[in-house]
């Protein structure tokens, strides 16, 4: 297969790639039989934004090949094993009573316009931190996408544990040129489904909610979470009630709090929901 020349890769439309990532960058060219096959042999290597960017591309890549005729066998395959080996590492996570910790980075867009292609090693950096902090805790990771990171740990205390080491780590960090680079930390407990393919039900969007209604470098938790902890808050750690909220998409309005300890910032504008007047909320 010939290697496409710039100026005939831009001269193919947007329909020729079956991946257009978030900058426009046009990646796996489709145009004709032999670079479909290369990308049905390349697309495991692709670092997708997100689960719904690499399915996209993969709906693309499978309607290319059956315009071509080719019968990709060998992709699918693979398709299937890498879908049991999530499956298995589905089947380990722990079940019952579980705490969630969500976070994302704030501004990730901003950032991203700032450093270029530099924003991948700094989503890396990133990465390493909350991934150092979630294990030294005993925490599990579930998932990671684009610029969301996404543990669960089956004992409370040591979920907010956590988050603060996060805090305190992406505090002492420097980022490539001098950007502030924050993380958004949302905890929540609950009992959530174990299905096949990960954590199914309404705890998992809680956790999802109160971490976006938090600022960076905040660690907010939920009412669930303070209950669940009561009594046994790590030395030093403690929450500050930020009042009732509704949150997106959920019909109760929830209690949420702030985790506050040394080395972590404290002032923080008001969440980024709007607060629920008393009148609105369920008695």
């Amino acid at each position: 297969m010939s290697r496409l020349k710039a100026s005939e890769r831009a001269r193919l439309p947007d329909s020729a790639f079956a991946y257009i990532d978030a900058r426009g960058r046009r990646r796996l060219p489709i145009n004709d039989e032999a670079h479909v096959r290369n990308a049905l042999a390349r697309f495991g290597r692709v670092a997708f934004e997100d689960e719904a960017a690499q399915e996209r591309a993969r709906k693309r890549l499978l309607n290319a090949a059956k315009k071509y005729g080719i019968v990709p066998v060998g992709f699918i395959t693979g398709q299937i094993r890498e879908g049991r080996a999530r499956s298995a590492d589905a089947a380990a996570l722990p079940t019952g009573f579980v705490t969630f910790l969500l976070t994302d980075i704030e501004d990730s867009t901003g950032l991203l316009r700032q450093l270029g292609d530099r924003y991948a090693t700094l989503l890396k950096d990133v990465r390493a931190v909350l991934r150092q902090a979630v294990r030294k805790a005993g925490g599990r990771e579930v998932d990671v996408r684009a610029d969301e990171f996404f543990a669960v740990f089956e004992d409370v205390a040591a979920a907010i544990e956590a988050g603060v080491a996060i805090q305190r780590a992406m505090g002492a960090c420097r980022w490539p040129d001098d950007v502030q680079c924050r993380v958004r930390v949302g905890i929540h407990s609950g009992r959530p489904t174990l299905a096949d393919t990960g954590y199914i039900g309404l705890s998992v969007h809680t956790a999802a909610r109160v971490c976006s209604a938090a600022h960076g470098g905040q660690i907010v938790v939920s009412g669930e979470t303070k209950a669940a902890v009561r009594g046994s808050l790590p030395d030093g750690i403690s929450l500050r009630r930020l009042g009732r909220h509704r949150l997106l998409g959920l019909t109760q309005a929830e209690s949420l709090f702030q985790v506050e300890a040394d080395g972590l910032l404290c002032d923080f504008p008001p969440l980024r929901v709007g607060a629920a007047s008393a009148a609105e909320l369920p008695r």
